[in-house]
């Protein structure tokens, strides 16, 4: 460290109650922090002197923030800071965002200030060092699939080489099979690899972080937990298994690696299959020329503002007039109306003309024109649901006389039965029984058993990805210098053969007749919701044509229209379908 004589503390969600008391009583000098756990302090009575001293404010990672509602959370903090803090200073910090004007202007907002905001750019260039692990044999390559364990045996060597590798996975089931996979393929890796996601308990995944630091693993195989806010000096390699879905996410996680000021970053992609080995050069390419994606502010997010003016009335109370001022201030509601200012007020007090007749929604009191929530019941349930991260009922792990290991999704518990045998945190573990929201477990012998999956796992292909995916497809069609494209040459030819590879400028259909019926595909590479909008309107303009039913699919490439009878594509087409 810098040898600073500055005490720096925390304060998220795994923050104890004992600890947060202390740090109202006797502020750091530097509060890691959330903007969920920040609306908090902004809930406790007392708020401003706690914050009276402040000087600076980071927003750390800001293109994580800025693309969904914990940014609209922050701004609307920082709005009430500087409504008593007038000269607090603000940094944005970001190293994988495309729009950095509208990134700073999001986070300062239209507020006067007692100097213009400065965009500050980094002088270097970061070296990347980016590898495609190819398979031997391209056409017995999967063509579907996401878990790339065929390709475990040319991983192994990449990990035993190194002193400490980061193996990055897109969902928390995939980061449990491959840490299983790796220990049954490589015993002697036992207590050298570690696994880490979001559903281990905490103290798990401050003892893996720990060693990291320390240098005492050999491995980690992690989720986006390990993305953001770490700083392993001793990890030489990244790997990462199946697509990123995104440029951004793809050099955050290769910036793991090299994390210092001029050290170069080595990442290795695994594709899971064939279609994923052409994301290997559009990566390559977008390494290039850092290819990132923009991130589109959130405006108007009415559901955040109501539960922030509930936050504000839930502590020292607050006058309309004075928090509008403010509001306006940050680019997400600048646009606020008088009358839809008023609306949010009557919700907050009365539930407005659609929940005013349940009292539970009349949760803040005008007082001589101070808006104050008064209930002790409406104070506890609104400080236990404060944020914007919507997730499934989670029930905790817990051996029957022992710790606990982490939270899995009611969902998935409720197809188990008693006896039953699932992998949890690297562990084989019997389901002993439920209640209390706790899932009481034990371990098992058992060598096999299902794996959890968690809702909200979906990443979906960014537009600047799937940009250049197709501008990597259609240089398949020239001789490419790209590994990549020289390894899927002959699934090329077989695509040629049987239909045709687009260029850049052409949407690739295909349709074919089997026993399942007819089907229609399309192929816009522009991402799962993309795709499922398209297939929708396309399915809903053919039906304008004649009478049929669909069933439809999508994937992150293209969708799938199935019927049982024949779809008059060429003609629909000809009469201007797609205009």
């Amino acid at each position: 460290g810098l040898g600073l004589d500055w005490q720096v503390d925390f304060r998220t969600g795994d923050t104890t109650t004992s600890r947060r008391k202390t740090q109202l009583k006797k502020p750091p000098h530097i509060l890691i922090t959330t903007p969920e756990s920040l609306h908090l302090l902004l809930a406790s009575k007392g708020y401003t002197r706690y914050f009276s001293q402040l000087k600076v404010l980071v927003a750390d990672e800001w293109h994580e923030l800025m693309g969904n509602k914990r940014g609209v959370m922050l701004e609307l903090a920082l709005s009430r800071l500087y409504g008593f803090l007038p000269n607090l200073r603000t940094w944005g910090i970001s190293a994988t965002i495309g729009n950095m004007e509208e990134a700073m202007a999001v986070l300062f907002g239209s507020r006067s200030y007692p100097s213009a905001p400065v965009l500050v750019r980094a002088r270097h260039t970061k070296i990347i060092q980016m590898h495609t692990i190819l398979p031997d044999e391209v056409e017995t390559f999967p063509w579907a699939g996401h878990l790339g364990i065929s390709l475990l045996p040319k991983v192994v060597p990449i990990i035993m080489e190194g002193q400490s590798t980061l193996i990055f996975t897109n969902t928390r089931a995939q980061c449990e099979i491959w840490y299983q996979r790796l220990l049954e393929v490589v015993p002697d890796l036992a207590g050298q690899l570690a696994m880490h996601h979001g559903s281990l308990d905490r103290k798990l995944r401050d003892w893996v972080e720990n060693a990291l630091h320390e240098g005492t693993l050999k491995a980690v195989v992690c989720t986006s937990s390990l993305d953001l806010g770490v700083d392993f000096r001793p990890v030489e390699k990244i790997i990462q298994v199946g697509s990123p879905k995104g440029v951004a996410r793809f050099l955050q996680r290769a910036g793991r690696s090299g994390h210092q000021p001029g050290a170069p970053s080595t990442i290795y992609f695994v594709p899971t299959h064939s279609l994923e080995i052409f994301e290997g050069a559009a990566l390559r390419q977008a390494t290039r020329e850092q290819a990132l994606e923009r991130r589109v502010p959130y405006i108007r997010s009415f559901d955040v503002l109501v539960q922030y003016l509930i936050t504000l009335a839930l502590s020292e109370g607050f006058r309309p007039a004075e928090v509008l001022a403010e509001i306006r201030s940050t680019f997400s509601f600048a646009s606020v109306t008088e009358a839809e200012w008023s609306w949010c007020l009557q919700f907050i007090t009365t539930g407005g003309s659609s929940l005013g007749a349940y009292d539970e929604y009349r949760k803040v009191e005008v007082e001589d024109g101070l808006y104050k929530v008064n209930s002790r019941r409406v104070a506890l349930r609104h400080r236990l649901s404060i944020g914007a991260i919507v997730s499934d009922t989670t029930l905790r792990v817990k051996y029957l006389k022992g710790a606990y290991l982490g939270n899995i999704e009611e969902w998935f518990v409720a197809q188990l039965e008693k006896g039953d045998t699932f992998w949890f945190a690297g562990r084989s573990l019997a389901l002993v029984r439920v209640k209390d929201m706790t899932v009481y477990v034990r371990r098992s012998k058992a060598k096999k058993g299902r794996v959890p999956s968690w809702m909200g796992g979906r990443l979906q292909l960014s537009s600047r990805l799937g940009d250049l995916l197709r501008r990597q497809i259609a240089a398949s069609l020239t001789n490419s210098s790209e590994p990549e494209l020289q390894a899927l040459q002959p699934l090329l030819e077989m695509q040629q053969r049987r239909s045709i590879v687009p260029r850049q400028d052409e949407l690739l259909i295909e349709y074919f007749k089997d026993r399942e019926g007819y089907h229609l595909l399309v192929y816009p590479f522009e991402g799962y919701y993309v795709h499922e909008g398209l297939a929708n309107l396309l399915a809903y303009r053919l039906g304008q044509r004649l009478p049929i039913t669909f069933s439809i699919a999508m994937n992150d490439y293209g969708f799938e229209l199935l019927s049982d009878q024949d779809i008059p594509i060429r003609e629909a087409i000809a009469e201007g379908l797609f205009c």
